[in-house]
């Protein structure tokens, strides 16, 4: 592992007037590795995902990405359309309900190829062919590709949106509860392409998430958010297995007991 970490949160706060959204959250996060947040609803794991990811501005706080051509820069303070760049090449974001991260009126080679295209990309032939095999890689048959995403089922949309999202190779993948509207048969079968892919691409990804069986299986490292504020971290298999935090031993427990 890289000594340099590929991004680095300091501070990162974020109030809806008296309401937190998140308080003064910091961590490293290093290339390859997995980051899992949990913590109930309103525990303030979405809105750090957002300030993260740039979707939200935090109040406070820098988001420092290790960019390939001028190094480390605070995502924070970058011009718009230095932020949408990112997150078309080196940044990718997966939705919990895929249609929000889709365009549905657009084939499903059309969603894969419009962000090849968005970096570049204009030979139609080699399009086509790059998402045929990122359709075959998600385990949709590629005699779909030119069908609507509005004809596949939910879990297909899921794949489909994370063939779009990895198509251009990105670093660092922000996922919002990736499986979270889905059947649990379903569930499974996402989680386990999705730790293949994290593996073969050597992705950093940073998954929000309320359960824990999904942050066992992808996460190396988790952080506990309650009340906006982060209240235990630490090697995912350490936390779970003994949790220090009284509210991560309830979160353990209503698990265990379900």
């Amino acid at each position: 592992m890289s000594d340099h970490p590929l991004l680095s949160v300091t501070g990162v706060t974020k109030r809806y007037g008296a309401h937190i959204g998140c308080a003064d959250v910091s961590f490293d996060l290093y290339p390859g590795e997995v980051l899992g947040i949990v913590g109930e609803s309103g525990s303030g794991k979405s809105t750090l995902l957002n300030c993260l990811a740039g979707h939200l501005a935090p109040d406070a706080g820098q988001v420092v990405f290790d960019t390939r051509g001028h190094g480390p820069r605070d995502t924070i303070t970058m011009s718009e359309p230095e932020r949408r760049m990112l997150g078309r090449t080196d940044w990718a974001f997966v939705h919990q309900h895929a249609r929000d991260g889709l365009r549905m009126g657009v084939s499903a080679g059309g969603n894969v190829g419009e962000r090849l295209m968005a970096v570049g990309a204009r030979h139609y032939g080699d399009i086509r062919g790059k998402a045929a095999d990122w359709l075959d890689r998600v385990e949709i048959d590629t005699d779909r590709i030119d069908d609507r995403p509005s004809t596949f089922s939910g879990g297909m949309q899921q794949r489909l949106q994370i063939a779009r999202n990895l198509v251009t190779g990105p670093r660092l993948v922000f996922m919002d509860e990736p499986t979270g509207g889905l059947d649990v048969s379903v569930q499974a079968r996402i989680l386990d392409l999705l730790r293949g892919l994290v593996r073969d691409m050597g992705l950093s990804a940073i998954i929000v998430t309320h359960d824990l069986a999904v942050v066992r299986l992808l996460a190396d490292r988790l952080m506990v958010m309650k009340s906006g504020h982060v209240v235990e971290s630490g090697l995912t298999d350490q936390v779970l297995d003994d949790p220090q935090h009284g509210y991560t031993q309830l979160l353990v427990s209503s698990v265990l007991q379900v």
